[in-house]
């Protein structure tokens, strides 16, 4: 059963008729973590009750195929539900569900954790065709996700924010649910008892964190800046951050550049064109972000967001390796940037 992102909130905390399994996958590989955690939260109370929760991998599986129904049926000593927790689901386990499935047994819940999967992805298939299994895309916090992910972890430490350092967060953050939480935590440690967050703040705790590795790359690109690119992808790598991640962190810039090049054609300043974009650019970038309007012409920001499109699309459906296609993306638009310089 696919479980559609506006019931999957609900569904965490009450899995209903998915009794057997559940599926989560995607490049926000910190949101697929959080969300198998609650979820055997739910099931068990505590995640790391060794007589509830059992963790599998792949490997293991492949060897003693036996060990999944095994476990699935395994009583627990202090009572209740137990949970199979597999980390690195792929489509080498598809036959070994697909058989257990057909002659399921026991009263453990399993979940399966993958990456990206494409609509071709054999066991995702499975999941999203089993009526008693779920199976949930976890892709990068943006828009009003992202805002409500910021505003409830600052008003449960009951701390205010304001616009200018909400609209920086807005941009910075959200590859990534882990690093997300991660990055809003460390601010909340730095502001101890205080009551207000200030741009200051945000820039003094987040300045040299992971968090602009994909703004970096956006920027770099459209900078026609091959020396700046790799770099920015290095770091990225290095973070482990999914090339999904990056291809829509990078259209997310250029549709940025297309509305204000659209507000300038209409007779709008440069100035006011990036004024009224939300969130706001950040004061920082403000000058580049407005001598990448003025480089780049409507129709080549059209075929960059064709190129960004083609990619992500082309690492969901081929088996090329999608690092190779995303770099071989960005180097396209690096290099039609390049020449518009």
């Amino acid at each position: 059963m696919k479980i559609p992102a506006g019931q999957v909130e609900n569904f965490l905390s009450a899995p209903g008729s998915v009794n057997r399994a559940v599926l989560l996958y995607g490049p926000d590989t910190g949101l697929v973590r959080e969300r198998a955690k609650k979820i055997i939260t739910v099931i068990t109370e505590d995640i790391n009750d060794p007589f509830r929760v059992t963790e599998l991998n792949a490997s293991t599986l492949k060897q003693d195929p036996a060990r999944l129904t095994d476990e699935v049926s395994a009583l627990s000593f202090s009572g209740g539900q137990r949970a199979i927790r597999i980390p690195d689901g792929a489509d080498s386990l598809t036959s070994l569900f697909k058989d257990f499935f057909k002659h399921p047994v026991g009263e453990g819940f399993i979940v399966v954790e993958a990456g990206e999967l494409s609509p071709r992805s054999t066991l995702r298939k499975l999941f999203e065709s089993e009526k008693t299994c779920g199976a949930i895309a976890c892709y990068g916090d943006e828009g009003h996700s992202l805002v409500q992910i910021i505003r409830g972890t600052f008003s449960k430490a009951q701390l205010d924010i304001t616009p200018d350092a909400m609209a920086f967060l807005n941009q910075h953050l959200g590859g990534d649910r882990l690093m997300t939480r991660s990055e809003l935590d460390k601010i909340v440690l730095y502001k101890g008892g205080e009551s207000s967050i200030t741009l200051d703040d945000v820039i003094a705790c987040t300045g040299d964190s992971s968090t602009f590795s994909l703004d970096s790359i956006a920027l770099a690109a459209a900078d026609g800046n091959q020396d700046k690119l790799e770099e920015a992808i290095e770091k990225a790598m290095e973070e482990t951050i999914q090339p999904i991640a990056i291809l829509r962190s990078v259209a997310r810039h250029f549709q940025r550049l297309h509305l204000a090049s659209g507000l300038v054609r209409e007779g709008q300043s440069i100035d006011q064109a990036v004024k009224q974009l939300r969130p706001p650019i950040f004061f920082k970038v403000a000058d580049r972000f407005k001598a990448q309007v003025r480089r780049w012409p409507a129709p080549r920001l059209a075929q960059a967001l064709t190129i960004l499109t083609e990619a992500e699309l082309d690492c969901k459906v081929t088996q090329y390796p999608a690092v190779t296609i995303c770099n071989r993306a960005l180097m396209r638009i690096t290099q039609a940037g390049k020449s518009r310089r």
